[in-house]
């Protein structure tokens, strides 16, 4: 855990952008250091962490890829959805939460950068996607979440997340700032960039808690 950075970006972070603090392969004590150190939401990518390392007390976001057959553990857990990626899950999340009578707020997950090895749904698909996921009782479609390429080429990552701050105007436009809320864009690689082109949620993980042991 880097206190003396996670307090920078803190203190860096404009008032209207929402952290995230993704605790993929971090101990629940780890979590409860940065939970007294401010953190409010955790994200997670594996189902089954969430599960190991719930704790009703902190706000949950599943960030990760979403399998239908997963839904059902996620649902009653998570206070939101950021990587819905297809009509078949979105399907699904609506049949578990109408089971316990809940909304989901759930982001649309956008293949920005057109990576045949990612999830999302491609940038010109995404409005038809978005208007098909608000018909379903039981979700709240608040906005829209990408992951940027993976490379060192800055103006590929700037093209990306422009093209997906344009898109997330044109459909707050369509939708209203109430109801259109969030663009979660921006990982600890590249976060400044995100915030840049209008993130107003950022998901970081190894630059608060370090570097992860896949190892272990």
């Amino acid at each position: 855990m880097n206190k003396d950075k996670l307090k920078e970006i803190q203190n860096e972070l404009p008032e209207n952008v929402t952290l995230v603090a993704v605790s993929k392969m971090h101990t629940k004590e780890e979590i409860d250091e940065a939970h007294k150190l401010g953190c409010c939401i955790f994200g997670e990518n594996k189902v089954q962490e969430m599960k190991d390392k719930y704790n009703p007390d902190y706000t949950w976001h599943m960030i990760g890829h979403l399998q239908r057959n997963k839904v059902k553990d996620v649902v009653p857990l998570a206070s939101m959805i950021q990587s819905l990626d297809s009509y078949r899950l979105a399907q699904e999340i609506e049949k578990q939460c109408a089971k316990i009578n809940k909304v989901m707020p759930v982001l649309i997950e956008v293949n920005i950068s057109r990576d045949p090895g990612k999830t999302g749904v491609l940038l010109e698909e995404a409005p038809s996607f978005v208007k098909q996921c608000m018909r379903l009782e039981h979700l709240d479609v608040q906005g829209l979440m990408c992951v940027g390429p993976l490379t060192d080429d800055e103006d590929k990552i700037e093209g990306c997340f422009e093209r997906m701050h344009a898109l997330f105007i044109k459909l707050q436009n369509e939708y209203g700032e109430d109801k259109f809320k969030y663009l979660s864009m921006g990982m600890s690689d590249d976060y400044h960039i995100a915030l840049r082109h209008g993130s107003n949620m950022v998901r970081l993980g190894s630059v608060i808690f370090g570097k992860r042991n896949y190892n272990k």
